[in-house]
């Protein structure tokens, strides 16, 4: 089966949701007269920023959610004939969590709080605690990993290993060699993987972090379909989502069955 893969990247306007809003939505513009269904993927955070300084700030941009980034991109995926992932700020109770949402063309959806934190992040957010999991539309299996879950080959093995065909992974990354650990992923699981990343500087107070852009989609043999450096734009890329399902290194060696797990400890 045939699909567009894609991701937007873009630079993120800090605490100010309806101007990403436009921004995202003049980027999905030229997508008007495609009608063939799509899997798009925004950054990490991508409707609010991502430093932030005190939890006062992330109180008054967090949402429930099916708040307000939930149904821009219903919105978004219904107009578009679209699946969306990205990122957003979620509350729950007292509870401020570093999330995503993938959202189908009918309004159903994944919800996914990140299980790695990075850096700053755990100072401001609660661990995810939802189980790794499967969004399931249109005979596509898609998972999804938020930023610096990248780092580790678990997560992604875990999603694989469950079914998904496609890793959706809204970012905010910094370091260098990220992109390079997403191929591998990719690689590892025989999957594809649509790494959507942001541009440009956040200063806030006296932080400052630099985005790395360099979005990406690679395929389950690791190669690079499309990348972009560090403009914004909209890139889609047309796969056969079946070479997702071929785990085969060699004629001989199958990347699942092959695993001897009774000498594994993690």
């Amino acid at each position: 089966m045939e699909i567009l893969l894609g991701f937007c990247q873009f630079n993120v306007y800090w605490g100010d949701k309806e101007r990403n809003f436009k921004k995202v939505e003049s980027l999905f513009s030229q997508l008007k007269d495609n009608n063939s269904l799509k899997i798009i993927v925004l950054p990490e955070l991508f409707s609010t920023g991502y430093l932030f300084l005190d939890r006062k700030e992330i109180f008054n941009l967090s949402e429930k959610v099916e708040g307000e980034t939930y149904h821009f991109l219903k919105y978004l995926a219904k107009n578009y004939n679209s699946i969306i992932a990205g990122g957003f700020l979620e509350k729950e109770n007292n509870n401020f969590y570093n999330s995503s949402l993938v959202v189908a063309p009918d309004g159903s959806y994944l919800l996914y709080r990140k299980i790695h934190l990075f850096k700053d992040e755990k100072d401001f957010f609660a661990k995810g605690n939802l189980k790794l999991g499967i969004f399931e539309y249109n005979n596509l299996k898609i998972g999804t990993l938020i930023c610096f879950d990248y780092f580790f080959p678990e997560a992604a093995r875990t999603l694989a290993i469950k079914g998904a065909e496609i890793i959706c992974h809204p970012s905010n990354l910094i370091l260098p060699y990220a992109p390079l650990i997403t191929q591998v992923r990719a690689l590892e699981n025989h999957i594809f993987w649509i790494l959507a990343n942001r541009i440009g500087i956040e200063k806030r107070g006296d932080k400052e972090l630099r985005f790395l852009g360099k979005s990406q989609i690679v395929s389950p043999k690791g190669e690079i379909l499309i990348k972009v450096e560090n403009e914004e734009t909209l890139k889609l890329v047309k796969v056969n989502i079946n070479e997702a399902k071929d785990k085969k290194v060699t004629d001989k060696n199958d990347l699942f069955f092959d695993r001897r797990t009774e000498f594994y400890e993690i």
